[in-house]
């Protein structure tokens, strides 16, 4: 199953997705956000043109102590406009560092600061799918 992995922000969405094996995660693209029902419909869009099985939201919870904060809520009330528009399942993954890991990938290419922002929500939400799919993959061997 194809998996779509999103990365929400106030200016900016970054989409990925995964082959239907599940071992190769690829940047799709970037939002940029006007506001909620555009960007949920754009997803939803994206998940028909990419027959995606399920959609994966990068929640971002405290460092500290893995609570929920303002952003987090944020997040699950995007979620739920999401979800009523997918026929598909959603799912959350903790994006903690994401964004970081994307500036770190990011920082080996030759690219402009232009070049680096048009592709780093797309990067993170990479990062986020491949963090699903490894959990995915530990708790089913741990089963």
């Amino acid at each position: 199953m194809r998996y779509l992995a999103v990365d929400f922000g106030e200016r900016r969405v970054g989409l990925a997705v995964c082959d239907d094996g599940q071992t190769l995660v690829s940047p799709l693209r970037q939002i940029d956000r006007r506001n909620d029902a555009q960007v949920a419909d754009e997803i939803a869009a994206a998940v028909a043109d990419e027959g995606a099985g399920a959609v994966v939201v990068g929640l971002p919870l405290n460092m500290a102590d893995d609570s929920e904060g303002p952003q987090a809520r944020r997040v699950r009330r995007f979620a739920a406009l999401l979800a009523g528009r997918l026929a598909v399942p959603l799912h959350f993954q903790n994006e903690q560092l994401s964004s970081f890991s994307a500036d770190e990938r990011l920082a080996d290419r030759d690219l402009s600061s232009g070049g680096q922002r048009r592709r780093r929500d797309a990067i993170a939400a990479a990062v986020i799918l491949e963090d699903f799919l490894r959990e995915r993959s530990r708790d089913a061997e741990q089963s």
